[in-house]
């Protein structure tokens, strides 16, 4: 049974988070020879090299096709996603929304019965976030500036500009499947490493450290159930995990091209002081 407690603050994001992946080492063993046994005078078989790692450019590029290409995305100018909420580690259920628009705008809004409601939002400017901890508060820094780059409605296909250093770091293993890692450094904030599945070429997990209102964070988001939506592949299930907790976003319906007034994505008003 999960356990019912005050939920502390988590930063919701879609995508994108945490740390550096080890490379696995390989084992290598050797047979040692008996004392009746004579030493072979056979060439040793020659080691197959191994293939070489795709470069950036090219793992980007498969991903941006894989997700849909520049066409596709092209018709689409703004999305509403909606699901359920799932914390981990206790019973803290509640409904996801997320709204965004082009070019640069979001809105996060979690509703947990046993907690209240939890909103992060980006207009193209400003970046603000509210729930009932912390109350209503502006984003600054690396958060505000990952804000920013999250709100990118075209991310998929500005990756290469969001992210001006990019670096191959091997290959892991991301739902039993291997996976190409790339560290994507920002001009901004702390760098992400993003796995994208060597088969599909589709984005399976980030992993960075998040800055948020109780400090330096590491994220790992894992991104699954990938389905075509207008022409464009969205992940269905997004799991986020940040160490001492864990949280599931699971999608169940996705509109594209939705009329959203651009207030929505505005930093509310202040409630009033209490007397």
């Amino acid at each position: 049974m999960r356990k019912r407690m005050s939920i502390p603050v988590c930063l919701l994001v879609l995508c994108l988070g945490v740390g550096l992946v080890s490379a696995a080492a390989q084992a290598q063993s050797a047979a040692a020879p008996s004392a009746q046994a004579k030493p072979s005078t056979a060439p040793a078989a020659a080691a197959t090299p191994a293939a070489p790692l795709p470069t950036p450019d090219q793992i980007i590029d498969k991903y941006q096709q894989a997700s849909g290409g520049k066409e596709a995305w092209d018709k689409l100018t703004s999305r509403v996603e909606k699901g359920t909420f799932e914390m981990d580690q206790m019973a803290a259920d509640g409904t996801q929304e997320i709204y965004a628009k082009a070019p640069n705008k979001e809105l996060f809004v979690t509703d947990i019965p046993s907690f209240g409601v939890v909103q992060r939002g980006f207009n193209g400017t400003a970046g603000w976030s509210d729930n009932p901890q912390t109350g209503l508060v502006d984003l600054t820094g690396d958060e505000l500036a990952a804000a920013k780059r999250e709100a990118d409605f075209y991310a998929v296909l500005d990756l290469k500009s969001l992210y001006p250093k990019m670096t191959v770091k091997g290959k892991d293993s991301v739902n039993g499947k291997d996976a190409y890692l790339v560290e994507c450094v920002p001009a901004d904030g702390a760098p992400v490493t993003m796995a994208f599945d060597a088969a599909s070429g589709l984005l399976v997990r980030a992993q960075t450290v998040a800055e948020g209102p109780m400090g330096k964070t590491d994220v790992t988001t894992t991104l699954s159930d990938y389905r075509p939506v207008d022409g464009v592949q969205v992940p269905f299930q997004i799991h986020s995990d940040l160490g001492e907790i864990a949280f599931t976003i699971k999608l169940n319906d996705v509109k594209h091209n939705v009329d959203i007034d651009d207030a929505k994505f505005n930093k509310p008003p202040a409630p009033p002081a209490t007397q």
